[in-house]
């Protein structure tokens, strides 16, 4: 069904009755908003920050579960798991410590006024 298709067949829908002012106005402007492009593995990954009021030592754990949806005790749970079965777990950990970059609201913390 093209755009004009879909328009005219909301505005029937108001004429008859079946849709509000409101309601019409906003499936109008939700058929006018240009489509949003899904973001690509590469960028969504560089959404991937380490947290700065979520840490324990490095902030990893607390940037994963903000990036993840996971609580970050999950993360913490995940690589002591690792350290502990494969090893792998610390040096996980350390390289996420050195490449994943600091959110970037550490550095917009309110500074303290001596008023």
């Amino acid at each position: 069904m093209t755009l004009a298709e879909e328009l005219a067949k909301l505005e029937q829908m108001r004429e008859r009755g079946g849709l509000s002012e409101t309601e019409f106005a906003q499936a109008k402007a939700r058929l006018l908003q240009p489509p949003v492009a899904p973001l690509s593995r590469v960028s969504a990954l560089n959404g991937l920050r380490r947290s700065a009021t979520d840490r324990w030592f490095g902030g990893v754990c607390g940037g994963l579960a903000t990036f993840s949806g996971m609580d970050a005790w999950l993360w913490r749970l995940i690589f002591v798991l690792m350290l502990t079965l494969a090893g792998c777990g610390l040096l996980l950990y350390v390289a996420m410590w050195i490449l994943v970059p600091l959110d970037s609201d550490a550095y917009h913390l309110p500074l303290s006024s001596n008023s």
